[in-house]
């Protein structure tokens, strides 16, 4: 192409303006609808990205509090007191699920102590609090995920809702170009700017939101292993100390 070519080309666009306030100005409603609803699901991301860090960091402290208490009062066995204070460390899953198991085992060694074990027939404490911990287990996971179905969905349809964006702009940018009867880049610079613009705010919106769903997953993983260990352990200390008192 020659120069003076590239010249005129150039001064046909100079009716347009690339700033983010002119360019928000020449979009049309479908475009702006679809800028409008990235950034609602930008904040929303937003919004569960900061809970769950505060949750997961509150709850990574408490356990490690709890944690360090409870060896204390498994080795004295002071069953009541660990679970006080696990209710007092409510934002660690660690707390709960312990503390649903010593409660059902508490409870199991009152009815063998009124009962006796004839009196109450086939009840396995052991079977008893396992099953309790699983429950535990299952309840404080869904706790843990919380939100993050909602991040994932962000992060997967975010891209998408850009490119509708840009199909609609480059649909804008041909209807541009038959108007103006094959004219300048000016006849194709609005559509082409809207769609470029929601496919990078598709993105911006996205990426974030995937790396954090993957970090808050390797979180939760590392919960679910924390609270299997400390099922387990708490499995034996109830063998140790025997399925009837």
């Amino acid at each position: 192409m020659e120069l003076m070519d590239i010249t005129t080309l150039l001064a046909n666009t100079g009716g347009t303006d690339f700033s983010l306030a002119g360019m928000w100005e020449q979009m049309g409603i479908f475009a702006k609808v679809i800028l409008v609803l990235l950034l609602l699901m930008f904040l929303l991301s937003l919004a569960i990205v900061l809970e769950r860090l505060r949750a997961y960091s509150r709850s990574r402290r408490h356990s490690i509090q709890y944690i360090m208490l409870l060896r204390n009062f498994l080795q004295e066995r002071k069953l009541q007191e660990a679970v006080a204070a696990a209710q007092t460390h409510g934002d660690s899953p660690l707390a709960k699920v312990v503390g649903a198991g010593l409660n059902e085992y508490i409870k199991g060694m009152e009815a063998l102590n009124e009962e006796g074990p004839e009196d109450v027939g086939d009840f396995d404490l052991v079977d008893a609090v396992n099953r309790q911990l699983e429950r535990a287990k299952e309840r404080e996971t869904a706790n843990l995920k919380r939100g993050l179905t909602s991040l994932a969905t962000v992060g997967t349809t975010a891209p998408f809702v850009g490119l509708l964006g840009t199909v609609v702009g480059i649909i804008n940018s041909f209807q541009g170009i038959s108007s103006d009867g094959g004219g300048g880049l000016s006849s194709v610079a609005g559509g082409i700017s809207e769609a470029l613009v929601a496919t990078a705010v598709g993105l911006l919106v996205a990426i974030p939101a995937v790396v954090m769903f993957n970090s808050f997953n390797a979180r939760v993983e590392g919960f679910q292993i924390d609270m299997n260990d400390v099922a387990s352990e708490l499995i034996d200390f109830v063998l140790k100390e025997g399925r009837y008192p």
